[in-house]
């Protein structure tokens, strides 16, 4: 049975080939150059190719018997998610694990939320077998805020009250290879969310206590929220990461009734706590 992992070499993508390979999947990774290559595993076969590019997406399924796709949010997702899935489709693989997002069907309004959607409606529409996994926000996100947390003392994500029902990427990663390497999983969509809601309040006091100074949590004030994700990111990102947090304080994104039971019998176990990732990240830092 081999696998082939589009989006592995990113945070969450590279955990799932670890999970493979631990399980003893034989793995196959699409890689846009060279240089990404040493990013992979030994036991993994690295293939270059391009999302964009049909023939050498088709050359890096070739031979395999499953998908786990993957695919950046860029502001051409739809059509790279969907000429892989349609690749996928034609050879007739066993199984496509897509990563979604969860209640991407209630943010028709973020652009890579909608894109997601798009991508889970032809899945659904055909015949090709798929697992659908669908996480919250990523706790392992916060690890690109040190010099914020630790320079300004504050918090900057505008999470809102009562919050979002952040996971684990290991979590995420462990849950998609189950997904892959056992039965039972055909035609679920999993709701993948963390144990407990995180208001952007409760985030700043975990990290408080942890750190042993004070850390703010400004409030939401969107349009500074942008403009400083502008800095350092294009502006359509920004925008998007706007709306998308903007949805969260309008909509909530709180784990839905069965989602937390639902994860800890696909894993085995609970799914991991936030302040013990918070603490992880302590450590790291000093």
């Amino acid at each position: 049975m081999k696998i082939l992992a589009i989006g592995g070499t990113g945070s969450v993508g590279s955990q799932v080939i670890q999970q493979l390979v631990m399980r003893g999947a034989d793995v196959r990774a699409l890689v846009r150059n060279k240089d990404s290559i040493s990013k992979l595993p030994k036991e993994v076969e690295p293939v270059i190719g391009d999302l964009l590019d049909p023939a050498s997406v088709e050359a890096g399924l070739d031979g395999v018997d499953k998908l786990y796709l993957l695919n950046a949010v860029t502001p051409d997702e739809l059509t790279q998610g969907l000429i892989a899935y349609v690749l996928a489709k034609r050879l007739k693989l066993k199984q496509v694990v897509y990563h979604s997002v969860f209640r991407a069907d209630r943010f028709p309004d973020v652009p890579h939320f909608a894109s997601k959607i798009m991508i889970e409606n032809a899945i659904k529409t055909f015949d090709l077998p798929f697992t659908i996994i669908r996480p919250n926000v990523f706790f392992q996100n916060d690890a690109s805020l040190k010099d914020v947390i630790l320079g300004a003392g504050i918090y900057p994500l505008p999470l809102g009250t009562p919050g979002v029902s952040a996971v684990d990427v290991r979590d995420i990663a462990e849950a998609s290879a189950i997904a892959l390497t056992t039965e039972g999983h055909l035609g679920k969509t999993y709701n993948l969310n963390g144990p407990e809601v995180l208001s952007g309040e409760k985030v700043a006091s975990i990290w408080s206590r942890l750190l042993g100074r004070t850390i703010q949590y400004p409030g939401e004030d969107m349009d500074r929220f942008e403009a400083q994700f502008r800095q350092h990111s294009p502006a359509w990102s920004a925008f998007d990461m706007r709306m998308m947090f903007q949805g969260y304080l309008e909509r909530g994104f709180e784990a839905e009734d069965g989602d937390l039971e639902t994860l800890t019998a696909v894993l085995g176990h609970s799914p991991r706590r936030y302040e013990d990732y918070v603490n992880e990240t302590v450590l790291a830092w000093q």
